[in-house]
C-alpha cells in the first residue's frame, strides 16, 4: 500500500510552536548519526563505558548483519493544519542507519545492523492498571483503531543535538480516554518488549549499555493527557522500522529524547511515580521529568545550546540556543507552574 495523505481543510491558524519548512531535518540526516556523539565528545554514558562500546559492539560480539532490510509499509493519515509541513524529499535509505536503541547495541549503527530481523507480528500492546476498561491492541489495531495523523516535532537529545522529524500516529490521550483513567491515578508507566533473543543488547550488560531491562519510562497523568504526547506508528509516511521503535513508540517533544520509549508492549496507569531506566542507572544525570531546560546543565556538558542537525550533518550544523521545553512552552509550561524545575529536572 502506498502512502497517501488526506489534508484537514479549513484550519488556517498554526500553533505557536509551528516549525518552518526550512527547519525540518532531512530524512537522510534523521538516522545518519554514526559520528555525532564522537564528534561532540559526548554520550549517554560517556567515559563510563569502555572504548569498544562506543567504537561498535557489533564487531566485538561478531553478530551477523541482516541480509534483507526490514520491510515497512505506507500509512494512510491526515495532517491537521497546525502540523502541516511538507515531507523532506530525501532518499529513504538515508533514514535507517543511525539510531539510539541500546536493546540492539550502543553504537549508532547497531540498531540497524542488529535489528533488521526483528519480528513485530504477532504484537500486543496492553493498557491496564487504574483504568475502567483494560485494552489490548494487536498489530493491526495499532494502525486502524485510531485515525492516524502526521505531526512534525522537534527532537532534542540529552546529548545536545537536535532534529525535526515527521511522525505518524495518534495522541496518547485518545487511547487513555478509551481505557478510562480512574480518578486516583497520578502516573502512566511504559515498558519496552523484553526479548533477549531478538534484542542482543538485552543479553549483555556491556552491549546493552548497563541498563536493567526491560526499558521502562513514565509520565504524570497530566503529561500523558497533554495533546502533544503522541504514540507514533510511523515516520516519513511509513511504518516504523525496528531501529526507530517498531511497531509503536512514545514521542514527547518537550522532553529529552530518552523519554520517548520505543517498541512499547505495556502502558500501565498507576497511583505512584514509576521507575524509569536512565534514572535508575544514573539518577544524578537523568531525572524523572527530563524536560528540555537550557538553564539546567547535564553534569558533564551544557544544555544551553544544541547542534541543529541539517542536511550537511554535524560539522555543518548550526549551533542554536536551546529553548525551554524545546519550544513547546505555550502548550506545556502550565503543567509545571508549581514545580522547581532545577530540583525536579
Amino acid at each position: 500500500m502506498t502512502g497517501k495523505k488526506r489534508f484537514t481543510q479549513g484550519i488556517q491558524q498554526r500553533a505557536a510552536w509551528h516549525i518552518p519548512d526550512n527547519q525540518v531535518t532531512p530524512e537522510s540526516v534523521f538516522n545518519d548519526r554514526r559520528n555525532i556523539i564522537k564528534a561532540l565528545g559526548l554520550g549517554a554514558l560517556g567515559a563510563s563505558l569502555p572504548g569498544q562500546v562506543q567504537a561498535g559492539i557489533f564487531d566485538l560480539f561478531g553478530e551477523q548483519k541482516a541480509q534483507h532490510p526490514f520491510v515497512t509499509q505506507g500509512l494512510q493519515y491526515t495532517t491537521p493544519a497546525k502540523f502541516v509541513l511538507p515531507n523532506p524529499k530525501t532518499p529513504e535509505d538515508k533514514v535507517t542507519r543511525h539510531n539510539n536503541f541500546y536493546e540492539f547495541g550502543t553504537s549508532k549503527s547497531d540498531p540497524y545492523d542488529n535489528g533488521q530481523n526483528f519480528k513485530v507480528d504477532p504484537w500486543t500492546l496492553t493498557i491496564d492498571g487504574l483504568v475502567d476498561k483494560p485494552i489490548t491492541l494487536d498489530l493491526n489495531e495499532l494502525t486502524t483503531r485510531f485515525a492516524l495523523e502526521e505531526r512534525t516535532y522537534r527532537l532534542r537529545c540529552v546529548e545536545a543535538w537536535s532534529m525535526v522529524i515527521p511522525w505518524v500516529g495518534f495522541s496518547l490521550a485518545s487511547l487513555l480516554k478509551q481505557a478510562g483513567v480512574q480518578s486516583n491515578a497520578t502516573h502512566v508507566a511504559f515498558e519496552t518488549l523484553f526479548d533477549p533473543e531478538q534484542m542482543p543488547g538485552q543479553k549483555s550488560r556491556l552491549m546493552g549499555g548497563g541498563i536493567h531491562y526491560p526499558y521502562v519510562e513514565g509520565l504524570t497523568v497530566a503529561e500523558a493527557m497533554n495533546d502533544l504526547s503522541f504514540l507514533a506508528v510511523g515516520l516519513y509516511g511509513k511504518t516504523l522500522p525496528p531501529q526507530n521503535g517498531a511497531p509503536i513508540r512514545l514521542v514527547v517533544p518537550w522532553k529529552y529524547g530518552f523519554k520517548s520509549i520505543k517498541s512499547v508492549v505495556r502502558i500501565r496507569v498507576m497511583d505512584k511515580q514509576p521507575p524509569t531506566s536512565w534514572n535508575q542507572l544514573a539518577s544524578s544525570e537523568y531525572g524523572f521529568y527530563a524536560n528540555v531546560n537550557p538553564e539546567v546543565d547535564h553534569p558533564r556538558w551544557s544544555q544551553a545550546s544544541e547542534r541543529s542537525i541539517g542536511e550537511g550533518g554535524l560539522f555543518s550544523a548550526k549551533r542554536i540556543p536551546t529553548q525551554m521545553f524545546n519550544g513547546y512552552g505555550d502548550s506545556v509550561a502550565e503543567l509545571y507552574k508549581n514545580i522547581d524545575l532545577r530540583k525536579f529536572y
